[in-house]
C-alpha cells in the first residue's frame, strides 16, 4: 500500500506522517508531497518517500499520485490568509486532488477537515449529518471553503453502497471525511494561540479541542477501517475547554470581564463523536487538555 499525505510541513502534517510511519507494515510506503525538497528531508530521514510539488499545479499532483493506493490530504489555507488563498488550497485544491486520485486508481480518500464547518449551533451536540448553517464567531472563507470541499469529495465517493438492502462493492474511491476539532498538543502553539478568542467570550463558553495524538489516531482508523463506505467522523476529546480554563491551562489571569458576559450559542462547535467510537472504536488517549497536562503532552 503505497499512501500520499499532503499538508505535512503544517501543524497536523508533520506530526501525523512519524506516527503513520510507525504504523506502516512492512513493504508499505508513506509518500509525501512537499513544495522544495528541503521541506521533505525531515520524512525523508524518516523512511517515507518525498514527492516535490504543488497541490495546485495538476501536473505535479499526478506525478505524486504515481502508484498510490491512498491519499490523505492534510493541507489547509488557515486564518490569517487572504480569502482566496484559503478557497484556492482549502477547495479547489482538494477537488483537484479527490479528481486526479479517482482517475489515477485511488482506492481510498480521507479528507481532513473541521468541525467549524457546522457553522451555528443547533441546541445540542453537532452530528455529521448537519448540514452546514453559516454564523458564529469563526465562520468565514475557511470554515466554508472547507465545507464545499468535503460536499464536493463525497460526490466523488464510488464505494460499498446499500441496493435492495445489500451490501455492493463499487470499483472507485471511498472517500472519508475526518472533522477536527480545536488541534492542540506535542508543543504545537494553537493552544497558547486560542486566547486571541477565548479572551473575548464568556467564561463559561466552550472549546471542544482534540490531540494530536487522537488526530492520528481518527485518521489512521479512517484510512485501514475495511470495507469501502464512504462517511464523515467527527474527532475530538471528551472535555470541552472553557475559556476560563483556556487561561488557566495557559498560566494566564483570567479577565475579569469574562464573568460578565453572556455565551451566545452554548453548542457552537460541540460535536458529537458518537460515530467514530462506535463505528471505528475511536477512544480519545487525552480525553481532556488536563489528562494531556498531567501527562506532559501540552
Amino acid at each position: 500500500m503505497l499512501t500520499l499525505v499532503t499538508g505535512v510541513t503544517g501543524e497536523v502534517g508533520r506530526r501525523f506522517v512519524p506516527r503513520l510511519l510507525r504504523r506502516t507494515a512492512p513493504g508499505d510506503t508513506v509518500r509525501v508531497l512537499v513544495r522544495d525538497e528541503e521541506r521533505g528531508a525531515p520524512f525523508a530521514a524518516l523512511g517515507a518517500d518525498v514527492a516535490v510539488g504543488d497541490l495546485r499545479d495538476e501536473k505535479s499532483v499526478l506525478a505524486a499520485l504515481g502508484g498510490a493506493d491512498a491519499v490523505v490530504n492534510i493541507a489547509a489555507a488557515f486564518r490569517g490568509v487572504p480569502d482566496e488563498e484559503a478557497w484556492a488550497v482549502n477547495r479547489d485544491g482538494a477537488l483537484t486532488l479527490g479528481r486526479a486520485a479517482r482517475d489515477s486508481g485511488v482506492r481510498r480518500f480521507v479528507q481532513v477537515s473541521t468541525n467549524l464547518v457546522y457553522g451555528a449551533g443547533r441546541g445540542r451536540p453537532l452530528t455529521e449529518d448537519d448540514e452546514p448553517v453559516p454564523g458564529g464567531p469563526l465562520w468565514g472563507a475557511y470554515s466554508e471553503s472547507k465545507a464545499e470541499a468535503e460536499a464536493g469529495l463525497l460526490a466523488l465517493h464510488d464505494g460499498e453502497r446499500i441496493v435492495d438492502g445489500r451490501v455492493t462493492d463499487g470499483q472507485g474511491m471511498a472517500v472519508r471525511i475526518g472533522a477536527l476539532a480545536f488541534v492542540y498538543g506535542d508543543g504545537d502553539p494553537h493552544l497558547a494561540q486560542a486566547l486571541r478568542w477565548a479572551a473575548h467570550w464568556a467564561g463559561n463558553q466552550r472549546l471542544q479541542m482534540v490531540h494530536h495524538a487522537d488526530v492520528a489516531q481518527g485518521l489512521i482508523r479512517l484510512l485501514y477501517a475495511p470495507g469501502r463506505a464512504a462517511g464523515k467522523y467527527n474527532i475530538a476529546d471528551d472535555a470541552p475547554l472553557t475559556a476560563v480554563e483556556a487561561h488557566q491551562i495557559n498560566g494566564v489571569p483570567v479577565p475579569p470581564g469574562l464573568a460578565g458576559r453572556t455565551d451566545p450559542d452554548p453548542w457552537y462547535g460541540i460535536a458529537s463523536t458518537l460515530r467514530i467510537r462506535d463505528e471505528l472504536g475511536f477512544r480519545p488517549l487525552y480525553p481532556s487538555v488536563w489528562t494531556a497536562r498531567d501527562a506532559g503532552a501540552l
